[in-house]
């Protein structure tokens, strides 16, 4: 029998969105409830008490993490679509709608397990000058994303907490499993729409397959380890995040753009951070045409994030986190499907190096001043001679 505790945690309501309520409830003071994760709990007496987040290393691929200012991070599965015709010197444009009905009815039916996917969840970029298009190129794009996996966890693993840690491995094996066999059911498969024949290639996004990041950076830090090196064996500890809401992480009633502070307080869940950068991300709009997978990106309302841990657990463990999972924020109907990956190209010892060489660049004209002034001291003569005796200004 556990102790009962007073529990505050914030809620909003439609009327009145703007306005912080409150919802107190009591509730038995067990440690494992989840419910008291990230809410302000108290005992009776007022005092408070703190509960520490759940460690990122048993969080479940198929479970929800509330993070800080209101953001949720949901796991859901996403696969990149690519249509190609059979006969390549087709000239219909596709039907969009029919397409989505067409894999839509394919998951309901195909699958081990019939899975339902909103059409707004099926994002589908045709290509609308066929004339333009060569041989060997798509006539479409698309993503899909399949958001509801609760049936990959059963009740007894959630029930049971004594064998977290293996819970968690074994359940994500069965996630990873199953997102193979569907982008390897799905993959390969002839679409007849309107009497014309279709191709589908389906593959996993690089930003979403944590064990090939994983992979490409242990190989990257290979060569680098090789030798003797002063600083020891070198690791990665930096996050870039692309495709976020740049309001979600701004100050509230201050500004649009997202701020240091908030988006440190955000970040700060995963681990200690070092350095930290946030920009918008005016890059993920440069160059897109009608005809790019890209969709929804408009410039100036997404930003860029790069984080740097200072140790590399946290980075593994944020970044782990990161994939797979879209982000929300509460009392909004918007997912934000970013794309998330490690830093290869040094973005912060970068930085550094360029401030380096501009606080060169502004101490050299200094330098250049006190040499000129040097050299005109040069040519002065002494009122001496070698004899010690006074120069003759005028012949006697």
């Amino acid at each position: 029998m556990f102790p009962v505790c007073v529990v505050t945690k914030p809620f909003s309501t439609a009327r009145r969105p703007k306005r912080r309520r409150f919802l107190i409830f009591l509730c038995p003071l067990n440690p494992n409830n989840k419910r008291l994760r990230n809410c302000k709990v108290r005992n009776l007496e007022g005092h408070r008490i703190r509960f520490k987040m759940r460690p990122l290393e048993t969080l479940p691929p198929t479970e929800t993490l509330e993070i800080e200012n209101g953001l949720s991070l949901v796991p859901r599965v996403k696969l990149n679509l690519t249509i190609h015709p059979s006969l390549p010197s087709v000239s219909k444009p596709i039907d969009e709608w029919q397409l989505k009905r067409a894999l839509i009815d394919f998951l309901k039916a195909s699958l081990s397990v019939s899975v339902t996917v909103p059409e707004e969840d099926l994002q589908i970029k045709r290509l609308k000058d066929l004339k333009k298009r060569k041989r060997d190129e798509p006539v479409a794009h698309g993503a899909l994303f399949i958001r509801d996996i609760r049936f990959l966890s059963s009740k007894k693993k959630i029930e049971e907490v004594d064998n977290e840690e293996e819970d968690v491995k074994e359940l994500e094996k069965k996630f990873l499993e199953w997102r193979s066999y569907v982008a390897e059911k799905m993959d390969g498969i002839e679409l007849n729409l309107e009497g014309v024949k279709y191709n589908l290639s389906v593959e996993i996004p690089a930003s979403d397959d944590f064990g090939r990041m994983r992979k490409d950076w242990e190989e990257s830090y290979a060569f680098r380890n090789r030798g003797y090196s002063r600083g020891g064996r070198q690791e990665p500890d930096t996050i870039v995040l692309r495709g976020v809401p740049s309001r979600w992480f701004a100050e509230p009633r201050v500004s649009s753009k997202p701020s240091m502070l908030v988006t440190h307080t955000i970040f700060s869940t995963f681990g200690k951070i070092r350095n930290l950068n946030v920009s918008e991300d005016e890059d993920l709009a440069k160059g897109m045409d009608e005809d790019e997978l890209d969709i929804g990106i408009v410039s100036g309302l997404h930003c860029k994030i790069i984080v740097q841990f200072e140790k590399y657990r946290d980075f593994y463990n944020a970044l782990k986190v990161l994939c797979g999972r879209s982000l929300q924020k509460q009392g909004s109907r918007l997912s934000a499907d970013y794309e998330v990956t490690w830093d290869k190209d040094g973005f912060f010892r970068n930085s550094r190096s360029q401030n380096q060489d501009k606080s060169s660049k502004m101490q050299e004209p200094a330098a250049v001043r006190y040499r000129s002034e040097a050299s005109r001291r040069e040519p002065h003569v002494s009122e001496f001679t070698s004899n010690d005796t006074r120069r003759k200004r005028f012949k006697e």
